[in-house]
């Protein structure tokens, strides 16, 4: 008998793009899936894979605590109605007030953790505030799966779970999706950043060092890939791309146009990551990456072997890394992507994370 699955998550988008396989399979098995989340722009897909859809609007980033109540009391209400077998929750809001709603109502849950947010990262009252808050919604989970090692320290240390966990490879990437591309010919070295446009997500030290490399480098284009959420960053962007800086693509659909003609994708991010999806999809299409040892983005590079480290938020060991790239011969970078699609079929393939939720929910 296929069983009743809820599914909760603050955005469709991020369903759509990295667990769409995962529902896919549960519906191929006979599962009954309901999405619970804001409607975006891909809702329309989240449906025609077969789940229901049920629209429920919050603030994925507001502290209102009266809001966050009642989301708590709409998903129990869900919960109450639906009669769902299991829930799956994702993002910081649904597995918190997703899982206070799962533990009054007595229905099993399974948690992803996809990053545990700013409010964790240094000592205070926030910090106390979140991990008590972590506690209540995640103290009855069924299982929590963590895409990184040092999230899943970090819970265990300050007793925020309790419950069975299990490590998995992030979100995965599509081995058949992300296919291993020929290198690009020596001659123009293209490098490219792909990612909301934030100040957390390392577009200042992308931008910064850009303007060094060109200067010395001319024979070099930085593409960025991305809607720009701060505003302040357009003028900026605008003002580097008409001086030739860099090239500016806005949000696209589809990003596999574009890695196809890059030579390596730089991302410097320091934002709470669970795994990152951009750099396991440029190594799954054979291109070497530059990051910072942000977790969720060390994890997935081995140093010299399939890209470079650097320290977040340092331009200049940025600069540095790139200089170390550029002067590298064709024949060892392409090496390197090889190897970075081999360490992504290794690792990295999303079937693993499929099996997992498959087993978990058998």
């Amino acid at each position: 008998m296929g069983k009743k699955i809820l599914i909760l998550s603050n955005n469709c988008g991020g369903l759509v793009s990295f667990r769409r396989e995962v529902f896919e399979a549960m519906i191929a098995e006979g599962h009954h899936l309901t999405v619970s989340a804001p409607e975006d722009h891909r809702t329309d897909v989240i449906k025609a894979i077969g789940c229901e859809f049920l629209k429920t609007e919050f603030n994925r980033q507001g502290m209102n605590p009266f809001a966050d109540i009642k989301l708590m009391l709409t998903y129990r209400r869900l919960i109450k109605k639906l009669k769902p077998d299991m829930v799956l929750t994702y993002t910081i809001k649904p597995n918190l007030y997703g899982g206070m709603a799962c533990r009054l109502t007595h229905t099993p849950q399974v948690a992803n953790i996809t990053g545990l947010g700013i409010a964790t990262e240094r000592p205070g009252l926030l910090r106390t505030l979140t991990v008590t808050l972590y506690r209540l919604g995640l103290s009855k989970a069924q299982k929590v799966f963590f895409q990184n090692k040092e999230n899943k320290e970090f819970c265990q240390v300050h007793k925020m779970v309790t419950s069975p966990t299990a490590l998995i490879p992030g979100s995965g990437v599509n081995l058949e999706r992300f296919t291993l591309q020929p290198y690009p010919p020596e001659g123009v070295i293209r490098f490219i950043f792909i990612s909301r446009i934030q100040r957390r997500k390392g577009i200042e030290q992308y931008l910064s060092a850009a303007e060094a490399i060109k200067s010395r480098h001319p024979n070099t284009e930085f593409h960025i890939l991305g809607r720009c959420e701060e505003a302040h960053y357009q003028a900026r962007l605008d003002e580097l791309s008409a001086r030739g800086i860099v090239i500016y693509h806005g949000l696209v659909k589809d990003t596999r146009p574009y890695l196809k003609d890059i030579h390596c994708t730089i991302h410097p991010s320091f934002y709470p990551e669970g795994m990152s999806n951009v750099l396991q999809e440029s190594c799954a299409t054979g291109r070497p990456v530059i990051t910072t040892d942000n977790a969720g983005c060390a994890d997935v590079v081995e140093e010299g072997k399939n890209g470079f480290i650097t320290r977040m938020q340092d331009t200049q060991g940025l600069i540095e890394k790139i200089e170390y790239f550029l002067q590298l011969p064709h024949s060892e970078k392409e090496a390197m992507g090889r190897y970075a699609r081999k360490k992504m079929e290794r690792e990295f393939d999303r079937g693993q994370v499929i099996k997992a939720y498959l087993d978990e929910l058998r």
